[in-house]
């Protein structure tokens, strides 16, 4: 760790239990990318569960921190509403995107009705082969003795090649599904921000694109591809331009940002924990295991917002009809009252699966079990081939207090 870094991260520590409750503002994208925000939402678990930022560059929001709590409101989707956005960050009024993980029942629910044989068990079968290929070759093709970026080699490339399989997306494009993926998340503190205008301009460019192929499919005979599904799908075939790319950016984000992430994750956590590693080389059973425990571990998206449609008290407090709701999940994996020692890195935990990476209830994430899939299919791969991946030098994280991901990071395989 660079001593600014270093510096950073002493800072919050200290900063995190000196300073007044009512001035912790835990969305400090920075807090993110220097993995520094744990002392934060420990103290709110410990003295302000159900927690009240006043001052923030996106308005007020109330912070949701415990497991338990997390549950109640992702649950309750009468009183704690999905609209209009999924993110602590208000949609512009004059580019608003909507998409079905943003709406409410019965919306939602047959929005997402369309899109789900995509992620059936009858297809992550035939995919699982296709997944296993790919991943084979991918690994195959790394160099031995010298370092690599494993986020580009490896992560980007698997995710994106599965994705453009579910899209029927061209080939030698796919990319751009990377590219248009990060421009949809970033934000004026990300490395790949330009401006506001450009991002909506790169956007425009996604779903040009991307309405040429509705264009080719809506006149062809149904296929089992998500675009195909949408433009002959009931209730999405008369979206309008704006909510076609909403849920574009919904199925491309999900698919690529979350696995992509835990898949460096994955390499990450096993390098900070080798008893784990070597535990893994042991007994490679344990890899559908050592996933959940990643996914928990990693949090890749790390809260949802939600708005109240009334006043309700939760949690001792009063939450006014209107107001943000945060469910930060990257603190509901860690608390410890109800997840023994969740600091720590345990692969044969005895409940893996029990976490809240994927949501809860009616938003649970639809690609779940494909997510879980390819990193079940990798690590098979990799324990095939390497004894070994070795991180050689410091991840360089994302700065955003919602994707919990990572831009690089170096490693080496042994010869």
């Amino acid at each position: 760790m660079s001593s600014a870094a270093r510096s950073f991260v002493e800072q919050a520590d200290h900063d995190a239990w000196s300073m007044p409750l009512d001035k912790i503002n835990v969305a400090d994208a920075m807090l993110f990318k220097n993995d520094a925000m744990w002392p934060y939402f420990e103290r709110l678990r410990k003295e302000d569960p159900v927690h009240y930022c006043a001052e923030h560059e996106f308005g007020p929001y109330w912070s949701i921190t415990k497991y338990n709590d997390i549950m109640k409101v992702d649950s309750n989707h009468q009183v704690f509403s999905s609209e209009p956005a999924i993110t602590i960050v208000d949609p512009p009024e004059d580019f608003k995107l909507p998409m079905f993980i943003a709406m409410d029942q019965p919306k939602h629910d047959a929005q997402r009705k369309v899109v789900t044989p995509a992620v059936s068990p009858m297809n992550l079968e035939r995919l699982e082969p296709i997944i296993r290929e790919r991943a084979g070759r991918i690994l195959d093709s790394l160099p031995r003795g010298e370092d690599f970026d494993w986020v580009d080699k490896v992560s980007i490339e698997l995710t994106t090649m599965t994705l453009a399989t579910l899209f029927d997306f061209p080939w030698e494009d796919r990319r751009k599904l990377t590219y248009w993926s990060d421009i949809a998340t970033a934000n004026p503190k990300s490395s790949n921000f330009v401006s506001h205008e450009h991002r909506r301009a790169q956007l425009m460019e996604c779903v040009q694109y991307f309405t040429q192929l509705w264009n080719e499919r809506v006149n062809a005979e149904p296929k089992s591809d998500l675009i195909s599904m949408l433009a002959h799908g009931e209730s999405t075939r008369n979206m309008d331009r704006m909510e076609y790319l909403g849920n574009l950016v919904l199925l491309i984000v999900g698919g690529n940002d979350t696995t992509r992430n835990t898949i460096t994750g994955s390499v990450l956590a096993l390098n900070q924990n080798p008893d784990q590693y070597d535990k893994l080389r042991a007994n490679p059973d344990l890899i559908p295991s050592m996933v959940s425990e990643t996914i928990r571990w990693q949090t890749p998206l790390a809260h949802m917002r939600r708005r109240a449609t009334q006043d309700i008290e939760f949690g001792g407090k009063l939450i006014r009809e209107g107001d943000k709701v945060v469910m930060w999940y990257v603190s509901g994996n860690r608390d410890e009252e109800v997840i023994e020692n969740p600091n720590a890195y345990i692969i044969d935990r005895p409940r893996p699966r029990q976490h809240l990476s994927f949501g809860f209830g009616i938003h649970r994430c639809v690609g779940n079990r494909l997510a879980e899939l390819q990193l079940r299919v990798i690590w098979e791969e990799i324990l095939a081939r390497f004894p070994r991946i070795e991180v050689v030098g410091e991840p360089v994280r994302v700065a955003s207090s919602f994707v919990k991901g990572y831009e690089h990071l170096p490693v080496r395989i042994p010869n």
